[in-house]
């Protein structure tokens, strides 16, 4: 259990994570504190918002509707993988859930899913009190894509959570985990999701998954051919290349040092034969 993290903190937390936050008119202080409590935090639910157009999809999160006033999450993660936060504090966005599933998911003790959940909105515990909510514009039919921007968002904005309070990805779940009665997120699984969240964790919040690795698929040969096979230098004598299949450094290393000495005596022939060409230069201009 853990003490709620501050609007700052949550901002600050984020954008470290790279997320492209955007902050939605007075979402800092804009909650439903005045109808129960928030906090302690257990954990984080991913949600998506039956819904179609980001503008359209971040007013129902804000604002609610009649049966269900807003805001409906913390924040709602658009298709561009921009993430609209339009809340602060109690948030109606979980509802009632299966007391098991909590306790699952603050001893972080289950496997590659919580126990199905026997409860929902009607008669179980208040979710809205220890979870942080996450809504994703999607249309939850299962057909509705997730763009790659969006997805990467989802599991940056639960990293950024874990990391912040030291959980691990099983403090991650979705709607469909926590009640009896729901069904999202559709179009991906929560166990997918935890894995990648939990690869991002192994790595610093400014890991970036799509950067390229300048040096991957170079082999020690590969190195081995760029520094030291070039049209001036050809394998020491006596030793061809295919005897260091391994490319193994000191053998590098000992090719290396063979180079030198051949180099070394070659600077000694050049010399000699610069001092033999100074003499000849030298008796033609006495005229001998």
């Amino acid at each position: 259990m853990a003490a709620s993290l501050t609007a700052s903190e949550v901002i600050s937390a984020l954008r470290a994570e790279g997320v492209r936050v955007v902050e939605v008119g007075n979402w800092r202080t804009h909650n439903r504190n005045s109808r129960g409590p928030w906090g302690p935090l257990n954990g984080s639910i991913v949600h998506h918002t039956v819904t179609q157009g980001t503008s359209a999809t971040v007013a129902v999160v804000r604002d609610g509707y009649a049966s269900l006033p807003g805001p409906l999450c913390h924040g709602m993660i658009a298709k561009d993988g921009r993430v609209h936060m339009v809340g602060w504090g109690r948030t109606n966005h979980a509802g009632g859930g299966d007391p098991k599933v909590l306790e699952q998911v603050i001893a972080e003790s289950y496997g590659t899913a919580p126990s199905k959940p026997a409860r929902g909105n009607a008669n179980g515990v208040d979710g809205n009190a220890r979870f942080y909510g996450w809504e994703c514009e999607n249309l939850g039919d299962g057909k509705d894509p997730w763009p790659k921007a969006q997805y990467d968002a989802i599991v940056r904005v639960q990293a950024a959570l874990c990391r912040t309070h030291g959980w691990s990805a099983k403090s991650v779940i979705g709607h469909l985990e926590w009640s009896n009665d729901k069904v999202d997120p559709r179009g991906f699984t929560m166990s997918k999701l935890r894995s990648d969240v939990a690869e991002r964790l192994k790595h610093p919040a400014s890991w970036n998954l799509n950067e390229e690795d300048p040096m991957a698929g170079i082999t020690k040969r590969d190195i081995y051919d760029a520094v030291w096979r070039t049209d001036l230098m050809t394998p020491p004598e006596g030793r061809a290349a295919e005897e260091n299949p391994t490319w193994a450094p000191e053998s590098v290393l000992r090719d290396a040092a063979s180079y030198a000495i051949r180099g070394e005596a070659a600077a000694v022939r050049v010399e000699a034969a610069a001092a033999r060409i100074e003499a000849a230069v030298a008796r033609l201009a006495d005229g001998s």
